[in-house]
């Protein structure tokens, strides 16, 4: 097996392992996982830190959810597409909650790993704008850009899975949607309000 096919089979058995043990996996559940020697590990990783940090960025690439994004119809009402974004958006968040754990302590604590970093941001950087991209055709119904409705989503259920006030299992979209719409809708009455004199 050449070492780049190694190294995606190692990452391959990895991920699952992550999701179940987080970084506590050790290298011989790995390659027993892999059907290979443990010491074919090194071979072609340099510790075991490098393969989880490879297998972790792997398990979260965004593709998946930006190409479910993109099949989101454009022409269902503003309210319904951003719904079915917001349950794409957190069922991502909720699979990968433990590895965003895994994330957070190994690859912003190792200064080597500044690659995976960049990444990282790109794949948020790149969910942002799939969902910008779902509200785009209302833009002129919001007070704010879609970029920045997107982020606020974004950042709705990213708080809802990782914040110590969050409720994963209670998490409902079309009440996530509405606190964000009604709360960002321009209203009638702010264009009547704007053309009146004092």
């Amino acid at each position: 097996m050449a070492p780049e096919e190694r190294r995606a089979a190692l990452i391959a058995a990895t991920i699952p392992l992550l999701h179940e043990h987080g970084l506590d996996v050790s290298t011989r559940q790995i390659a027993e996982a892999a059907g290979v020697a443990e010491g074919t590990i090194f071979g072609v990783f340099e510790n075991k830190n490098s393969l989880v940090v490879c297998s972790v960025v792997k398990a979260l690439d965004p593709q998946p959810t930006i190409d479910a994004l993109a099949a989101i119809d454009r022409h269902a009402p503003l309210r319904d597409r951003l719904t079915a974004a917001a349950e794409l958006v957190h069922t991502r968040f909720a699979e990968h909650a433990q590895l965003m754990a895994a994330i957070r302590k190994l690859i912003f604590a190792d200064e080597s790993s500044g690659d995976a970093r960049l990444r990282m941001a790109s794949s948020r950087e790149r969910v942002q704008a799939a969902l910008a991209d779902v509200i785009r055709p209302d833009a002129a119904l919001l007070r704010r850009s879609p970029g920045a409705v997107a982020r606020m989503l974004l950042l709705f259920c990213g708080a809802h899975t990782y914040g110590p006030f969050g409720d994963p299992d209670g998490f409902n979209a079309e009440e996530a949607v509405s606190l964000l719409l009604d709360g960002l809708l321009k209203r009638q009455d702010d264009n009547r309000g704007a053309q009146s004199t004092c």
